[in-house]
């Protein structure tokens, strides 16, 4: 087994809230050592996030330790000369330096990429932004629930109807797609600094990865297609790629693409063989015109057994469905737990969430707890090459607690 694959790699992660960090945590889980740059004092706002209203009530700060597992952090002041000074002589020696703060605020910080690239040609600028670097918009700030989820058309697309409001996001599910699509971006200037020696800017945005996500029917929309009715679940084209209520309340959704082949077989698992010389159903094109219809015989079948066993009965036969799952579902799901999707802290029983790639012979590190903060500013200092005498200066400062 390898080192990982990042061993040795420096990463400046001064961003928050969510894809930006949450792609230096991806660098993380492969050995990169990744500095987690936050304001003195409260730190990175986006160690609240539990706290707001509507969030879960729990004794840890789960949005944290997922984001903020691996990394150290220094307490920074940015807003001071002297707390620029320090990011800019650890930028001269870094890998990768990653931000989100709008264009604006990096000028005025003197932290854009004309500012830190000066001082070390190798290095990978990555910034992310909620609408691009350009544009009246560049400096407008974004959230994954307005960015991604509504700029997109995925917040409307998604609706049962179009009498239905549109469907409202949760916390970060814009965001972590983002942050892959940006870890990808880093990755890839990472290989062309292999071929070239020169470091690069590299960016993402929320806007541009909800439409990536919405690309199908918005490439539709572009090539200037015609658009059928939103139809709810009850009045889907084909039945057996919908969704259906078990007798517990659970749901279940079909997806059979190989119709003409499976059609039998399902007829059969449903109890309902009859339905296999039925003249109503009998072909692909009667089952489609009377879509209606069947999924009516469905929703009676579906709600006489339990989510439990409709799945041991369909997955017996090689039935393509899926279960709607539930976060409760997710501590115990074994195919989650056998293939790493879930990996327990380093020194804890505690679950968390992997990074949801994998590359053979590569060691990821267990996931470590993530810092207090400011809680590896001396080190991060010494290691920069700040004496003792010189530290106490920055603590007096304010620039670094």
């Amino acid at each position: 087994m390898e080192k990982g694959i990042f061993e040795g790699l420096k990463v400046l992660d001064c961003a928050s809230f969510i894809a930006a960090p949450a792609a230096a945590t991806v660098l993380s889980d492969f050995g990169a050592d990744v500095i987690k740059i936050e304001p003195p004092g409260s730190g990175d706002p986006y160690r609240n996030l539990p706290n707001l209203p509507g969030y879960p009530a729990s004794e840890h700060n789960f949005a944290w330790l997922l984001e903020a597992r691996n990394k150290r952090s220094l307490a920074l002041d940015l807003s001071k000369p002297e707390g620029r000074a320090v990011l800019h002589r650890l930028a001269a020696e870094a890998d990768v330096f990653i931000t989100n703060y709008p264009p604006s605020v990096r000028e005025r910080l003197g932290i854009t990429h004309e500012h830190l690239a000066p001082h070390n040609e190798r290095l990978i600028y990555a910034s992310f932004t909620g609408y691009g670097e350009k544009g009246e918009e560049a400096n407008k700030p974004g959230f994954d629930s307005n960015a991604y989820w509504a700029r997109s058309g995925l917040m409307d697309l998604v609706r049962a109807d179009i009498d239905t409001t549109p469907a409202r996001s949760v916390a970060g599910m814009g965001d972590h797609p983002c942050a892959m699509a940006f870890y990808g971006a880093i990755v890839t200037a990472l290989y062309r600094r292999e071929r070239t020696g020169k470091g690069s800017h590299v960016s993402s945005n929320l806007m541009a990865n909800g439409v990536w996500a919405a690309s199908v029917l918005a490439q539709a929309k572009l090539c200037g297609a015609k658009f059928g009715e939103r139809r709810p679940r009850e009045r889907a084209l084909n039945a057996v790629t919908n969704h259906y209520k078990c007798r517990d309340g659970r749901w279940i959704i079909l997806s059979l693409l190989n119709e003409e082949r499976q059609w039998p077989t399902l007829a059969r698992c449903l109890g309902r063989e009859d339905l296999i010389a039925d003249e109503r159903f009998s072909t692909k094109a009667d089952r489609h015109a009377r879509s209606l219809e069947l999924i009516k015989v469905f929703d009676e079948v579906f709600a006489t057994r339990d989510l439990a066993e409709w799945r041991k009965l369909l997955d017996g036969n090689g039935l393509v469905f899926g279960v709607v799952g539930i976060l409760d579902d997710i501590p115990h799901d074994k195919q989650m737990l056998d293939n790493e999707v879930l990996v327990p802290f380093e020194n804890d029983t505690m679950l968390t969430i992997n990074s949801p790639i994998w590359v053979d012979g590569a060691r990821k590190v267990q996931p470590r707890k993530p810092p207090a903060i400011g809680e590896h500013s001396d080190q991060i200092l010494r290691q920069a090459g700040y004496d003792e005498a010189s530290i106490r200066q920055l603590r007096a400062s304010g620039a670094v607690a």
